[in-house]
């Protein structure tokens, strides 16, 4: 399949970043970037841990509206919002 027919762009597939970077899990079962960046972060407050929301606006300050935080079980923790 062409994917410019005539100048105009017919069929395009984007790739972003955030899927590879926000997954809790990189290719082969590696961590991905913000779970790589998120550990060890020091957490002043747990109750509102704004290091968390910091360190994932680092990679894109847009994306953060919300953070959902779950400790390694699973069991929900907290929820920040940005707006």
């Amino acid at each position: 399949i062409d994917l410019i027919q005539n100048n105009i762009l017919k069929k395009y597939h984007l790739v972003l970043p955030l899927t590879g970077n926000s997954s809790p899990l990189a290719k082969h079962g590696a961590l991905s970037a913000y779970a790589s960046s998120l550990i060890g972060t020091p957490v002043h407050d747990p109750t509102l841990p704004l290091e968390i929301l910091r360190t994932i606006h680092s990679f894109d300050p847009c994306l953060a509206c919300a953070v959902h935080l779950y400790d390694e079980d699973g069991k929900y923790v907290h929820q920040m919002d940005t707006f």
